[in-house]
């Protein structure tokens, strides 16, 4: 199920948003699209987020909400190097409803991370999805009969500039590791673990006489 959430209506004259974006390195940067400086909370949220967001959705499930945002910015903090070189790729956003007459926040209305940005000149564009998202990334190794490494990396050992192993190309199985690249005490996988067969048995039946 998908819930929209609007924004404030234009008869509440002295609500804007907050928006807090946060780098993978901490680096954290809290914009306003009012027209001033705001002091919220002992934060400073700086003006000249001239930001124009579509309806933010949450969903009752498991699935991640979405949203996208246009529009420009004056913040030097953010700037058309950064976004190529990456900075910016996965940042949390939190966005506030603000009084700014009171300098209170109102509510919390989203969060979630920039999965896609495109500088256009001295405006951008930027989909958002909910932190969901974070549910879908693997954690930890899987474990798996193959091996997981990539040939020729540091998990796996093997110099591709060898000649002995020119064109050669590995499956990831551990015959194929033994054989071709000798490499067994480097082999990254699980070969003798139990298929389903094994786990999906049950204890043998007894019979009774």
């Amino acid at each position: 199920m998908t819930v929209l959430i609007s924004n404030p209506p234009a008869t509440v004259r002295h609500v804007c948003l907050g928006w807090v974006l946060t780098r993978s390195d901490d680096f954290t940067l809290r914009l306003t699209d009012h027209d001033r400086t705001l002091f919220v909370g002992g934060q400073t949220y700086l003006p000249g987020a001239a930001l124009e967001a579509s309806s933010f959705t949450r969903t009752t499930d498991l699935e991640p909400g979405h949203a996208s945002v246009r529009g420009g910015l004056n913040a030097e903090a953010i700037t058309e190097a950064d976004l190529q070189a990456g900075l910016w790729d996965g940042a949390r956003v939190d966005v506030y409803r603000i009084d700014w007459l009171s300098a209170a926040i109102i509510e919390q209305i989203w969060s979630g991370r920039l999965s896609r940005v495109e500088w256009q000149g001295e405006r951008f564009e930027a989909d958002l999805v909910s932190l969901k998202v974070d549910l879908d990334r693997l954690i930890g190794r899987q474990i798996l009969r193959q091996c997981d490494a990539v040939l020729g990396d540091a998990r796996c050992g093997v110099d591709l500039e060898d000649p002995e192993f020119e064109g050669l190309t590995c499956d990831q199985r551990l015959a194929t590791c033994i054989e071709r690249f000798s490499n067994v005490e480097n082999f990254r996988g699980f070969p003798h673990l139990p298929g389903n067969d094994f786990i999906l048995a049950g204890p043998a039946a007894e019979t009774s006489s």
